[in-house]
């Protein structure tokens, strides 16, 4: 049996999106993730920092510059609006979109690093990002903003994006440099049950989800047939990194 999918209303500009996590919940995850992407980037030799991922035009060096320039991003206030405004600048001056246009400076701003000074960079600068994430005040995290066709509020990107982000790449550097990555039910877990109640919202219809390994679970309303597959391969098909049909065409952000 199949269910007609409804449209939500959640993500336009009266109701933006909201996390759904509490801020405790939401900060722990922020702080265990940094750590893990910098024991991650800590193992690596130097020729699996050349390693191509994903993402096109970025090997794992590129894409850990990025990762220190957003965690650098939201260690400060002053960092913030200046990345904010490079950003702004430089999507206006090469008609790009803004998100592409900043991820690509940070990129930039952080080449210089060797492999060590990227590593330990991130470790001294993940505590204060958690710090300033957590410590938003609730004028910021109700500003909204938008992205490509939805709004957010700030709330979600501190809480939920800007740790959904390192997550995704740290499953795009594992599988660019075949190392093992780290998995257990109280941190990845956590943050796959967050993804599937949102595709679950987005998408609206019944679903019957078994998703495998450390981070997987069961998850079910209604009547249909059911989706099986690797809990980590679940989110790299909803985040577009691979073809996806039926539900799971249902693309959710990261």
């Amino acid at each position: 049996m199949t269910m007609t999918t409804h449209t939500t209303t959640v993500g336009t500009k009266e109701n933006p999106r909201l996390p759904r996590l509490d801020r405790e919940t939401a900060s722990t995850l922020a702080a265990t993730e940094y750590e893990r992407v910098a024991g991650l980037l800590a193992g690596l030799t130097s020729d699996q920092w050349k390693a191509p991922t994903d993402c096109p035009g970025w090997d794992v060096r590129a894409m850990a510059g990025h990762m220190l320039g957003m965690a650098q991003m939201v260690a400060t206030y002053p960092e913030m609006i200046r990345q904010q405004v490079v950003g702004s600048r430089r999507a206006k001056r090469d008609k790009v979109e803004m998100v592409d246009a900043l991820t690509a400076f940070q990129v930039q701003k952080n080449a210089h690093l060797t492999h060590e000074q990227l590593v330990q960079d991130l470790r001294r600068v993940s505590p204060r990002a958690v710090r300033l994430r957590r410590r938003a005040p609730g004028p910021m995290r109700r500003q909204t903003l938008q992205d490509n066709d939805e709004w957010w509020t700030m709330g979600y990107l501190l809480d939920v994006i800007l740790t959904r982000d390192p997550f995704m790449h740290r499953i795009d550097i594992t599988r660019a440099c075949s190392v093992p990555m780290t998995i257990t039910a109280d941190h990845e877990g956590v943050l796959v049950a967050d993804v599937v109640a949102e595709w679950a919202e987005r998408h609206g219809a019944a679903y019957d989800l078994q998703l495998t390994g450390p981070a997987g679970g069961h998850w079910k309303v209604g009547s249909t047939d059911p989706i099986t597959m690797d809990a980590l391969e679940f989110c790299r098909v909803l985040s577009g990194r691979a073809p996806a049909t039926g539900l799971l065409a249902t693309k959710v952000p990261f």
